[in-house]
C-alpha cells in the first residue's frame, strides 16, 4: 500500500462514524449482557457526542477522498466504497431500527371514550388514575408499546408510563421546577426505560422517577397514585371513567403484546420442573412502606389470596382477587386496631377479629366495621430482577 495516501485518515474517519453509534445502540437496547453493565453515565455523554464525532469522521473521510483517493489502486478504492456502504447500513440499524424513540412511537392523538363507546375489552389490564374526581384508565397493552402517554386529568398534567422490560407502570407529575416538560424515550438501562426531559436533557429511570444523570441528577419526579386492575374491575369502581383508545396505526404493535399479562415466563419454561422457582422474570407485588421496600411473590399470592404483614409500624394486607389479575395492598389498621384478613368458605374477604365482610374496594359492607374503608397502599407489579435492582435493600416474602 502506498503510504503517501495516508489511509489512516480514512480508517479513523470510519471508526468515528461507526463505533460510537454501535456502542450506544448496544448499551441502550436489551442485547445480551448490555443491560448488566453499570454504564448510564457513559451512555449519557456518548449519546451527546455521537453527532460531533460523526461530523469529525466525515471530515476526515472527505479529506482523504479529496486528496488521496486518486492515488489508490482499483482494489483499494473498491474496499473503501464497500466500507462506506456498510456505514450506511449501520446507520439504518443504529439510528432507526434500534433507536427507542423510533421503535416505540407515541400515539398521534390521545383519544378517550366512556364505558359505553369504548373498544377496549374489559379483560385488559389498565393503569387507573383518579384526580379531583376524574378517573382515567390507560390499557397496558397500549402503554406497553408506547411506553408513555403525556396527558392531563382535571387540568393537571400527567405522565403515564409503562416498561415491559421490567413489567411495571408509574405515573408522574411532569412539571419540573415549575415548568411542564415533554419527555422522549431514550432507551433502557438495567432493563428499565430511560426518559429524557426536554429542558435540561436529564435522564430519568422510569421505575423510580429518579434522575440518574444530567443537570438534575439526584432529583425525583413526584409520583401520582394509581391502581393496576382489569378494566372491568376499574369500571366497577369508577363507572364514569374515561378509557384510552387504541391508535389504529399501531394495531400490529399492540398485537405483539397479546396475552402479555396472562402467563409468566416461569410457566412457559419447559426446562423448569419446579414452577415455583424464583427467576429473574418472576412476577412480584412490590410496596414501599415507611421507606422500606418489600416484594411478595406473585405465584404464592395467587395460591394464598391474602397475606397479613407488618412493615415497621404499619400493619398491611396484601390481597389477590380470584381472577389472579387484580391485586391490592391496604393498611389493615382500622380505628387504631390492626385487623387480620382471610377469604372465607363463601369466598368473601373477612377480618378475623369481627368476621365483618369487606369488598374488593377495601370497604366493609357488613358487620361491626360496616362503612369503614381500608387505607390504600401504593403497590406495583414488577419483575424480580427490576425490583431488586432498584430496591437493593428490599425484603422478600415467598410462601414456604
Amino acid at each position: 500500500m502506498n503510504k503517501t495516501t495516508k489511509p489512516s485518515l480514512f480508517w479513523a474517519g470510519i471508526i468515528l462514524l461507526l463505533i460510537p453509534g454501535l456502542i450506544n445502540a448496544y448499551l441502550l437496547m436489551p442485547f445480551p449482557g448490555s443491560q448488566d453493565i453499570n454504564a448510564i453515565t457513559f451512555c449519557y455523554y456518548l449519546e451527546k457526542m455521537i453527532q460531533p464525532l460523526r461530523i469529525l469522521g466525515a471530515v476526515l473521510i472527505l479529506t482523504y477522498l479529496g486528496l488521496y483517493l486518486i492515488k489508490d489502486t482499483t482494489k483499494q478504492k473498491a474496499i473503501k466504497v464497500a466500507v462506506m456502504s456498510l456505514c450506511l447500513i449501520s446507520f439504518y440499524f443504529t439510528d432507526n431500527m434500534y433507536k427507542a424513540e423510533i421503535m416505540f412511537k407515541e400515539t398521534r392523538k390521545v383519544a378517550f371514550a366512556n364505558a359505553i363507546k369504548s373498544r377496549v375489552p374489559h379483560s385488559y389490564l389498565v393503569i387507573g388514575v383518579v384526580y379531583k374526581g376524574v378517573a382515567k384508565a390507560y390499557p397496558i397493552i397500549y402503554l406497553g408499546y408506547h411506553h408513555k402517554v403525556q396527558d392531563n386529568i382535571a387540568g393537571k398534567p400527567m405522565l403515564i408510563t409503562y416498561c415491559t422490560m421490567c413489567r411495571t407502570g408509574r405515573v408522574y407529575d411532569p412539571v419540573i421546577n415549575g415548568k411542564l416538560q415533554t419527555f422522549r424515550l431514550v432507551g433502557a438501562r438495567h432493563y428499565n426505560a430511560i426518559i429524557e426531559d426536554e429542558a435540561t436533557k436529564t435522564w430519568w429511570y422510569q421505575s423510580t422517577g429518579k434522575a440518574a444523570v444530567g443537570a438534575l441528577k439526584g432529583a425525583q419526579l413526584s409520583e401520582v397514585p394509581y391502581e393496576q386492575l382489569t378494566l372491568g374491575a376499574w369500571l366497577n369502581k369508577y363507572p364514569g371513567s374515561q378509557i384510552l383508545q387504541p391508535d389504529a396505526i399501531y394495531t400490529n404493535d399492540y398485537a405483539d403484546l397479546k396475552d402479555y399479562d396472562r402467563k409468566q415466563t416461569v410457566d412457559k419454561d419447559t426446562t423448569l420442573k419446579n414452577k415455583n422457582s424464583l427467576i429473574r422474570k418472576s412476577w412480584m407485588i412490590g410496596v414501599i412502606v415507611q421507606g422500606q421496600p418489600k416484594a411478595y411473590d406473585w405465584r404464592a399470592m395467587v395460591r394464598k389470596r391474602t397475606f397479613n404483614d407488618k412493615i415497621k409500624t404499619t400493619s398491611l394486607l396484601i390481597a389477590m382477587e380470584k381472577d389472579s389479575m387484580n391485586f391490592h395492598a391496604w393498611n389493615s389498621t382500622v380505628n387504631g386496631k390492626p385487623l387480620h384478613f382471610e377469604v372465607n368458605a363463601d369466598k368473601q374477604l373477612t377480618d378475623d377479629e369481627t368476621s365483618s365482610i369487606w369488598d374488593w374496594k377495601g370497604v366493609c359492607i357488613s358487620g361491626s366495621y360496616k362503612g369503614s374503608r381500608l387505607g390504600v397502599i401504593q403497590a406495583y407489579q414488577e419483575y424480580w430482577r427490576s425490583w431488586k435492582q432498584f430496591h437493593p435493600n428490599t425484603l422478600f416474602w415467598k410462601e414456604e
